[in-house]
């Protein structure tokens, strides 16, 4: 019988992305939570498994936002987000979109320097169960898109350092000992707005980390 207690669970920690952030006319700009990625996710890995989302648009890896605020800064929240929900299996972390905005001026590799650095207060928080270090699954986000009208500027030259994540973000899970996953290789960002995801792509990417995570747990 799969109880409560016996049941894994798997916190998704990311941006707009993992928020569900929409490129339709949805009600709120938002999907519906069964087709975010992260619902996909919860659908894939079946009854066994709990999936908390954990999506904050405009979150950014370990910084403060000049514009928006404190509150988007990726590691003040992850410390009371790990203890309000563990014991955790999984942790998963999609972020460094919005370190690509112009006024931060981050190199692609410093913004996966920030993705481990939250690797880091993961492992030392130890999270999981019996107090120990949960699986941890990096996830380099998509490429974005060079033609980004409606942002008028504010992730100019984003897109060229977008292309090197994948690279970087493996760089930072070899050396942390975390498994990684590339997110361009089963999706591309919307012809839309050239950041976010379309509805299909929510699909496909929960479906592909839910075959990720079956393959290595």
């Amino acid at each position: 019988m799969n109880t409560s207690r016996n049941r894994l669970t798997v916190l998704c920690y990311g941006d707009s992305n993992t928020f569900g952030a929409s490129t339709a006319d949805d009600p709120d700009g938002r999907y519906a939570p069964d087709e975010r990625w992260t619902g996909v996710l919860q659908r894939k890995l079946g009854n066994g498994w709990t999936v908390i989302e954990e999506g904050l648009g405009g979150r950014t890896t370990i910084s403060d936002d000049p514009v928006d605020g404190a509150d988007k800064n990726g590691q003040t929240y992850l410390r009371p987000c790990l203890m309000s929900h563990r014991p955790l299996d999984w942790v998963i972390i999609m972020l460094g979109t919005n370190d690509l905005k112009t006024y931060f001026d981050k190199s692609a590799p410093e913004i996966a320097d920030g993705i481990g650095t939250l690797v880091d207060d993961i492992r030392a928080l130890k999270p999981g169960r019996n107090e120990d270090i949960p699986n941890i699954l990096v996830v380099a986000p998509p490429v974005t898109l060079d033609k980004a009208d409606q942002w008028t500027g504010l992730f100019e030259g984003g897109s060229e350092k977008s292309r090197l994540f994948a690279v970087e973000y493996a760089r930072i899970a070899k050396d942390r000992g975390t498994h990684f996953f590339d997110a361009g290789s089963v999706v591309q960002s919307s012809t839309v707005d050239a950041i976010h995801l379309d509805r299909s792509a929510h699909e496909r990417l929960g479906a592909a980390l839910a075959e990720a995570i079956a393959i290595l747990n």
